[in-house]
């Protein structure tokens, strides 16, 4: 009640933002919510608009910043090669790309698409999905002007962000984005949605219900 009273009175225009607290995804589904969790749910509130879930640290106890676009959000590792598409990857890139100059003021985000396989997939000798779905999306929105480079494999690509040599990584699921965000910078960032019509944050933790 309180996320759709909250949304509520952002698209009046009363707020010009929220913040949401942690929410437990099974308390939300028994409560009559079909939905997994708050980007989806922010999503269908605000008429069904694409959006991206990026998790943002401006600072890091590696030294570098590290912002996180999460491809595919709250699906099971089964159901990511499926999920996965050039127009989903473009469609996020484009929000990502979109999210940088406005928030940021960034003229020119440079992106990084991050693999999906071991080492990018070597070839195409651990799975195809780079050459079928990352490198043909990543061509696409060159020619769109929007400076991406990818697919870089998982091992490297965060190292390099946190470097500065990109401004945003897009990471092909949930897991691979998290992990490498959380270990980078754990109690230091949050979970901005992109694409909303209004801004939304949220700590870069869950729920800690023990």
């Amino acid at each position: 009640a309180a996320i759709d009273r909250a949304a509520g009175l952002a698209l009046e225009g009363k707020v010009d933002a929220i913040v949401t607290a942690p929410i437990d995804k099974a308390a939300l589904r028994a409560a009559g919510y079909d939905v997994p969790g708050h980007t989806e749910l922010l999503a269908e509130l605000s008429g069904g608009r694409p959006v991206s879930m990026m998790m943002v640290a401006e600072s890091t106890p590696l030294g570098g910043s590290l912002r996180v676009v999460l491809a595919t959000t709250h699906i099971a590792l089964a159901d990511v090669p499926a999920a996965l598409s050039i127009a989903t990857i473009r469609q996020q890139a484009r929000l990502t790309n979109d999210g940088l100059r406005r928030g940021w003021g960034l003229e020119q985000p440079r992106l990084a698409l991050c693999a999906v396989n071991p080492h990018a997939s070597d070839g195409g000798l651990f799975g195809d999905e780079e050459a079928r779905i990352l490198e043909p999306a990543r061509d696409a929105l060159l020619a769109e002007g929007i400076a991406v480079d990818g697919p870089i494999p998982a091992d490297t690509v965060f190292v390099r962000a946190l470097r500065g040599e990109f401004d945003a990584v897009i990471a092909p699921y949930h897991d691979v984005g998290m992990a490498a965000f959380k270990t980078a910078s754990f109690g230091q960032g949050v979970n901005l949605t992109l694409g909303l019509p209004f801004v939304r944050t949220s700590p870069d933790h869950g729920t800690a219900l023990d």
